[in-house]
């Protein structure tokens, strides 16, 4: 598991699972030649997709970031039309590290589609139960809401085994929510229209989770907004935004999707000049 120390913040990569999803899918209208040149693709034209939830330790605080793809949740259709070649097995990571799911202290759920929302729930019996029992679970007031009462083209991907045994744990937000000093989630919209950022300041180090606005390094450009996005162009101006704010940070961009990178820092220009690897293998 991959580990970096940001200021206050210990960062560990969990093992939430992978799929592989059409890649003009998640680069929208950029042509292939342009994409294809920051990110391999199989010969079915797909890319390969982490869903690695993120433990965040900060002061003497579990926390967990997005829940990964779930474990026993997905039908023989779903595991073949999304790519999932491996489910989550993230009480196996958490074991590892000398933690159980009763540790965490709070999610931080940037959105709740399926596949940041299925490790919240697990079967049991004849329904589901919450997996972190003792966690708080931070989300957007929109994006509650909409999970909720989904439209009909986001019924597709929420989904009520993810948020009907946990309703008692959520405390949505509004625009802004303070999680601990120098930890804020801020609602953004854009990939979902409750979708929201992690933004992590503590002196001079800085990091942001820009969770599906950026969902891999290869969609750093301000221009490359995804074809699941219900709002592509407000994804488009929240990128630039937190982009032009991370790049005169100098600021750590994290990653919960990249089967390539955990982390990268871009300087004032926008260039990359430090990472943090994944190890990969061969599935």
């Amino acid at each position: 598991m991959e580990t970096m120390q940001i200021g206050r913040a210990k960062l560990t990569w969990l093992n939430g699972g992978v799929n592989f999803l059409d890649g003009g899918a998640m680069f929208g209208v950029v042509p292939k030649p342009l994409w294809g040149k920051k990110y391999p693709y199989n010969d079915k034209n797909q890319i390969e997709l982490r869903t690695d939830p993120i433990l965040l330790q900060i002061d003497g605080k579990n926390y967990v970031i997005e829940t990964g793809m779930g474990n026993g949740k997905l039908t023989e259709k779903q595991l073949r039309n999304f790519g999932v070649l491996e489910e989550s097995s993230i009480e196996q990571s958490l074991e590892e590290l000398g933690l159980s799911t009763d540790d965490i202290d709070a999610l931080l759920m940037t959105h709740l589609h399926f596949d940041h929302a299925c490790g919240i729930t697990k079967p049991a019996g004849e329904g589901y139960e919450t997996v972190f029992r003792n966690a708080v679970i931070y989300v957007s007031q929109v994006e509650w809401d909409e999970m909720r009462n989904p439209n009909i083209r986001s019924a597709n991907t929420y989904w009520e085994m993810n948020w009907q045994p946990v309703q008692h744990q959520v405390q949505p937000f509004e625009q802004e929510l303070t999680v601990i000093d120098g930890l804020k989630m801020i609602h953004t919209g854009g990939h979902s229209d409750g979708h929201s950022i992690l933004l992590f300041e503590d002196g001079d180090e800085t990091w942001i989770h820009m969770a599906d606005i950026m969902p891999t390094h290869a969609h750093q450009n301000k221009l490359w907004a995804l074809a699941y996005d219900d709002y592509p162009v407000t994804s488009v101006h929240q990128k630039e935004k937190w982009m032009d704010f991370g790049y005169q940070k100098q600021a750590w961009y994290t990653f919960y999707h990249d089967a390539y990178y955990r982390a990268i820092k871009f300087d004032e220009s926008g260039k990359k000049i430090d990472e943090l690897k994944r190890e990969r293998y061969d599935y």
